[in-house]
């Protein structure tokens, strides 16, 4: 007859045995990468990027699953609530998991107990621009601008990122401007081309090609130093707003619960995938990097990030809605 004590080790050995056995045979389905902002954005095409090489990893369709809404509370809310068997993942970002919390007064999740960390996957920088017709040819003539009209000038507003980098630079310029807010920084772009906002500080991946095309014009970029991709452009803090500097990251989630070892072998494919030739391709035209970790490491990295992010959007004034 079996003591109490041997029936829980066996207990204990038999349901190890068993989680390592779906980790073997994970995934032997598709999995679904949601991404909680629209198609076209930076991160949905870096999710597309990291679907591909880790389609040919694990010899299972990995799909994207475009949830935009809400700063990305539609589908960080759906990502929650699937079922924690590591078949749907949030790709996720600051604004969802950094930001997001001090920006409103009450969100439909908790960004570190609805979730269990996989891998961080890369940084990026971004970029204010204006209608290339602007009278304003370069920083020092646009914040004249707006100053000569306060309250007047509009920026555009595609999620948490974009939000605070513009109330920082209105901050530290000393000038008032509108904000008018956006599922995604692509839709803020198409109505800045078309002359209905005047400024958005948009990731670089997206501000880029219509910058090259003539029909935007960067007066500069987050980061303390150039970007590569547009070495003629100084920094902001280059151009006289001291102090600036913002970047941005991403990093997959899985819902709370999600056994270690599927979680394990989740951040075995991203860590791989971050560094094959469709992620490389997307890093070398978006100028963002591939910085990768393991689970722990990211949840280390969200406590330090939550607290940077804070700090900005209250040194900026931002009242959470």
């Amino acid at each position: 007859m079996l003591t109490p004590f041997l029936r829980s080790a066996l207990l204990v050995a038999s349901l190890a045995m068993s989680l390592s056995a779906t980790a073997q045979v994970f995934p032997d389905k598709p999995i679904r990468l949601v991404v909680p902002f629209g198609a076209g954005t930076v991160t949905d095409q870096y999710a597309r990027a990291l679907a591909t090489g880790m389609t040919q990893l694990s010899n299972q369709p990995v799909i994207v699953d475009n949830r935009p809404g809400a700063s990305g509370f539609l589908g960080t809310q759906q990502a929650k609530t699937a079922q924690p068997d590591g078949y749907t993942v949030l790709i996720a970002t600051n604004t969802t998991h950094a930001a997001n919390e001090f920006l409103f007064k009450k969100l439909p999740y908790d960004p570190v107990k609805d979730f269990s960390p996989i891998a961080m996957l890369g940084v990026g920088s971004s970029i204010l621009v204006i209608n290339s017709a602007s009278p304003a040819k370069n920083l020092a003539e646009f914040i004249a601008l707006a100053k000569s009209q306060p309250g007047k000038l509009t920026f555009g507003n595609g999620g948490a990122t974009t939000l605070v980098a513009a109330e920082q630079f209105m901050e530290k310029a000393g000038v008032k401007m509108v904000n008018v807010p956006y599922k995604s920084n692509p839709l803020a772009l198409t109505d800045l081309l078309g002359g209905q906002i005047d400024m958005v500080i948009t990731d670089t991946a997206t501000g880029i090609p219509q910058i090259r095309a003539g029909k935007l014009r960067a007066l500069g970029v987050t980061t303390k130093t150039r970007s590569p991709l547009a070495p003629d452009v100084p920094s902001l803090q280059e151009a006289g707003i001291k102090d600036y500097e913002l970047t941005f990251w991403f990093a997959a989630y899985a819902p709370a619960g999600t056994p270690h070892a599927v979680v394990n072998r989740l951040n075995e494919l991203f860590v791989k995938a971050a560094k094959m030739p469709a992620a490389e391709a997307f890093h070398k035209v978006a100028g963002t990097e591939a910085i990768t970790t393991t689970p722990d490491g990211l949840a280390r990295f969200q406590v330090v990030e939550a607290q940077k992010w804070s700090k900005m959007i209250k040194s900026a004034g931002i009242q959470p809605e």
